[in-house]
């Protein structure tokens, strides 16, 4: 493994460490100035958002910590480092918490990091955008979640 993907995956692993931790300046500390999240879907936190302040503001205080209650939330109950080379980390974790609806928000998550000097630059993350609507936002999806027939592990 060369020094440099040994150094991604360092950075990933305290990414997980942090969420699983629920330290979440820990977590900001790993991400430069200008990160990017590009987040999936058409939910009020899909797109891309742009900074710091964006990224761990409107999106992760509000779009989704906000509407957890607080004693509940765990990220990173389970996550795996899926493949990493020079540039990114792909990673896979699940966790979540109760809604403030009353709802279980407990997702899964990819997420695609890029890491440049020790710091991830940009996140790609892919999530289950019907469970983002019934239980952050209140608005239910024709189905609404249940469990697979044939679930899937890592």
């Amino acid at each position: 493994m060369s020094d440099l993907r040994s150094a991604n995956v360092a950075v990933a692993t305290r990414y997980y460490e942090a969420l699983a931790a629920g330290d979440f300046d820990a977590l900001a500390a790993l991400h430069s100035d200008d990160v990017v999240f590009n987040l999936v879907g058409t939910t009020p936190v899909s797109g891309r958002w742009i900074g710091k302040a964006e990224c761990f503001g409107p999106v992760v205080s509000d779009g989704v910590i906000g509407k957890l209650v607080a004693d509940t939330i765990r990220f990173s109950r389970k996550w795996r480092i899926m493949c990493a080379d020079e540039e990114r980390v792909v990673g896979i974790m699940q966790g979540g918490g109760t809604a403030t609806n009353g709802h279980e928000y407990l997702q899964t998550y990819c997420q695609i990091l890029t890491i440049r000097d020790g710091l991830i630059t940009e996140l790609h993350e892919f999530f289950d955008t019907a469970l983002v609507e019934l239980a952050l936002n209140d608005n239910p999806t024709q189905k609404g979640p249940s469990d697979p027939a044939r679930p899937f592990d890592f």
